[in-house]
């Protein structure tokens, strides 16, 4: 399994230096576009637009980073269909390949994304994520949400309240790791689903034929031993296991 959806936006911040708060941002293609321009440094910045939210925007983003995989002979297709959707999964399986195709070819060293931008006269730099406040005033909020909608890359940061004290500063740590739970929330659900989506599948599949359950090393004896495994030390706990049953008995 990739990265998680928080370490990916913390990565892309910090290497190009933007404010994108969704992977479904990638959509418009922009950041994907300078994610690659940070390995080759060789993608036309100035026919690249960040400040776009439609479709048509998102197509000639995606045609500058489709003749960057042919110029380079990166062996994989680019899914502009999905992506310019905005989905977070189609966005996200994308973003976790070009992350580790980053890791394997970034050549090292720094990269200036802000100059790259400003050079082709692009958009600046947004706050550094960790200088980032999470309480954006009305207007910021506004922003951003139509930005998450339509799948814009923005960048330029929320404006930031004034200092406070010691309240106000653990009021915004407060906020962070909400924020940060709620994320984990949502990427466990997400995942647990597929799981359970899978488990029903194979149910299905014994009970339509139930002696593919007595070969011990069927395809499904395997991936069974895979969802019911647990680290050395791990206990159900008694309600679980009681649940466990109840769902058997259900099936």
């Amino acid at each position: 399994m990739g990265e998680s959806r928080q370490e990916l936006l913390a990565w892309l911040n910090n290497l190009l230096q933007l404010n994108v708060t969704k992977v479904e941002q990638c959509g418009t293609g922009a950041a994907l576009c300078q994610i690659y321009d940070s390995i080759y440094q060789d993608l036309p910045m100035s026919r690249i637009k960040f400040n776009v939210n439609t479709e048509y925007a998102y197509l000639q983003n995606f045609k500058i980073l489709q003749n960057c995989f042919t110029k380079h002979q990166i062996d994989r297709p680019v899914p502009v269909d999905s992506l310019i959707k905005c989905k977070m999964q189609d966005n996200l399986e994308f973003l976790q390949w070009t992350k580790r195709f980053w890791d394997q070819y970034y050549p090292g060293g720094e990269y200036d994304a802000v100059a790259r931008r400003k050079g082709a006269g692009a958009p600046g730099a947004a706050a550094r994520p960790a200088e980032v406040t999470p309480g954006p005033t009305a207007s910021s909020r506004t922003s951003g949400a139509g930005a998450a909608r339509r799948g814009t890359t923005p960048t330029t940061a929320p404006v930031r309240r004034a200092a406070g004290g010691p309240s106000a500063a653990m009021a915004q740590e407060l906020n962070q790791m909400k924020e940060t739970v709620t994320g984990l929330e949502r990427e466990r659900d997400f995942y647990f689903s597929k799981l359970r989506d899978i488990e029903l599948l194979l149910q299905q599949a014994c009970d339509d034929e139930p002696e593919l359950e007595k070969d011990e090393n069927s395809l499904i004896k395997q991936v069974q031993a895979i969802l019911y495994s647990t680290e050395e030390g791990f206990e159900i706990p008694a309600d679980a296991e009681d649940g466990v049953a109840d769902d058997q008995e259900t099936f």
